[in-house]
């Protein structure tokens, strides 16, 4: 079995297929100081199973797409979008997020929890810059240094998995760059990495194994999995999610 498919197998029984929280992405949303009955559409790129885009249902007035590659994800969101009572909120699309099919100037918010990183931070906010409308908000979790130095394998192991970590003040000025005018920064804190999704996930491996097999591929998933926990429970004052919230200038 090839690890995207024990990927999807692994991450689509988790509630998040990341760092983050409800009240996170409640905090995040109220540094845009919008008004909750205004009619908004918005865009939820890169939603796994859709924690972020139940909240955002809940909290405004809008017509959300949820946006992610994987069918297999975008069901259980459906399904969860039915049992919270958003469903007629929420419309579902399966496509890349390097490939989105949306008109120009289209949303008024453009969201993605913990998944800019899979087409590059500067890319994302770059090539997605066109669907917003000026004045419209980009709200974007991304992992960041917290610190201008860090252990050696720290920083190797980032440089290897994701070569575009930085600073945050490196990531606002990508973002003053691009064509946006920062608005706020926070970083999540450890109850998002370690409650809502690290523990969970490392309660979920035996199963996951006894699923497949206890194959050499299923346990590799695994072990990749608990080096990155050890990492962050070491490490986690030198890195961590940064919410960076963002207007389009124009």
């Amino acid at each position: 079995m090839d690890e995207l498919t024990l990927l999807i197998d692994l991450y689509k029984h988790a509630y998040r297929q990341g760092p983050g929280g409800d009240s996170e992405t409640k905090l995040a949303l109220g540094f845009c100081g919008l008004d909750p009955s205004k009619p908004l559409k918005v865009a939820d790129i890169g939603c796994g199973t859709g924690a972020s885009t139940l909240v955002l249902a809940k909290e405004l007035n809008a017509a959300i797409t949820a946006v992610d590659f994987l069918d297999e994800f975008l069901e259980i969101l459906n399904k969860r979008a039915i049992h919270a009572g958003v469903s007629e909120k929420i419309e579902t699309l399966s496509c890349s997020m390097d490939s989105l099919p949306f008109e120009d100037e289209e949303f008024d918010i453009l969201w993605s929890e913990a998944a800019i990183y899979n087409i590059g931070f500067e890319n994302g906010i770059q090539s997605w810059n066109r669907y917003l409308k000026p004045g419209g908000f980009l709200v974007v979790s991304e992992i960041s240094w917290l610190t201008e130095t860090r252990p050696s394998e720290l920083q190797k192991y980032w440089d290897s998995e994701y070569p575009e970590i930085d600073t945050a003040s490196s990531k606002i000025s990508l973002l003053e760059k691009s064509g946006y005018s920062p608005v706020s920064y926070f970083v999540l804190p450890e109850h998002c990495w370690m409650e809502n999704y690290y523990n969970p996930l490392q309660k979920s491996f035996k199963a996951f194994l006894q699923r497949n097999n206890n194959s050499e591929e299923a346990q590799a998933v695994v072990d990749a999995g608990i080096v990155e926990m050890e990492l962050y429970k070491n490490y986690r004052k030198y890195f961590g999610y940064g919410f960076y919230i963002a207007r389009k200038t124009g």
